[in-house]
């Protein structure tokens, strides 16, 4: 078998299983078709999410129900202003039985992890997952542990202005593939979720069981990898640099974005493409996922931040004038 014909088997396969795994996710997740296409993007390119909305419009069931479709592991950590690092890693304790000390992994290990509230607890704790995320492994005690592939974090935090936060600093929000918003659903959507919420359900706990396993962890690795050898051309990287670059010297913007902004619309394109059912990058993979990618990036000045501007406004206006590659 030559390597086009391979490539086309896997591409085939790579679209058939991701497709069902949106429409998994779908069976418990009403709506919020975005948050999902997001979170499908950031697992194939291999990033974390970072998703902002105010507490109860389904956050933890979207890890929950991914982690069922997936067959992987999932841990939940509620950030408080008292957790400690130890909280998140593990730590080292004293075994009585064995007479002994033994290490004690933290919430960390496992392979989805949704992290509620980040922006509720003080930086320390913040940086220990962060840290987590980049290296993909844990140190304790100055013991080294890797963790379980595939690893995404699906951090979420309340709108700033609200009381008891504590702002992301700009360095630990670049670790981050994506910016999301998970926004109230529409009046069908809602009115879908409440029949199918209190339908023969006693209480309020979140049901899964609708969603059916389509994938092994084993099997996203195969397609991480599919994914980040997708062909780009020349002129597609030359573009999101672009993007990048003009992100810092744009009116009404304080700080740009680096380096990582353009190697992370390049990840999120590829995915972007995987999704679209094609073995190569276009421009609109780029300006597909620019917003989302480029949102957490960047910080407005006063002034517009005053007059009520977005990131997403001023992306706009960038992506219109940046001019795209004709390839």
């Amino acid at each position: 078998m030559s390597d086009t014909q391979g490539q086309n088997q896997l591409s085939e396969k790579v679209l058939r299983k991701v497709g069902q795994l949106e429409q998994e996710i779908s069976r418990a997740v009403i709506g919020q078709r975005q948050v999902i296409r997001d979170t499908t993007i950031a697992l194939l390119a291999g990033g974390h999410v970072l998703v902002e909305g105010v507490p109860g419009l389904g956050k933890t069931l979207l890890v929950r129900s991914l982690a069922a479709a997936v067959g992987g592991v999932f841990n939940r950590v509620q950030f408080t202003p008292d957790l400690m690092p130890s909280d998140i890693s593990g730590h080292i304790m004293f075994d009585r039985k064995t007479d002994s000390f033994r290490v004690r992994k933290g919430p960390v290990f496992c392979n989805f992890l949704l992290a509620d509230e980040i922006n509720r607890a003080p930086a320390k704790t913040q940086s220990a997952l962060l840290e987590v995320m980049q290296e993909q492994q844990v140190t304790i005690e100055g013991q080294s542990f890797s963790l379980q592939l595939p690893f995404l974090v699906l951090a979420t935090q309340n709108p700033i202005e609200q009381e008891g936060t504590y702002p992301l600093p700009q360095a630990q929000l670049d670790r981050f593939l994506l910016k999301v918003f998970i926004d109230y659903p529409d009046a069908d959507e809602e009115l879908q979720m409440v029949q199918q919420i209190t339908g023969d359900a006693v209480g309020d706990k979140l049901d899964v069981s609708a969603v059916e396993e389509v994938l092994q962890p084993a099997e996203i690795i195969s397609l991480q990898k599919y994914t980040a050898q997708l062909e780009v051309d020349e002129q597609i990287i030359a573009y999101a640099v672009r993007i990048a670059r003009a992100t810092r010297d744009w009116s009404g913007i304080e700080n740009g974005s680096g380096p990582r902004g353009s190697i992370a619309m390049l990840r999120a394109g590829r995915a972007n493409a995987v999704l679209a059912g094609r073995n190569f990058v276009t421009p609109d993979d780029i300006k597909a996922v620019a917003p989302a990618v480029l949102r957490h990036r960047i910080k407005l000045t006063a002034d517009l931040e005053i007059e009520g501007y977005q990131p997403d406004d001023v992306l706009k206006d960038i992506l219109s004038n940046v001019e795209a590659p004709r390839v």
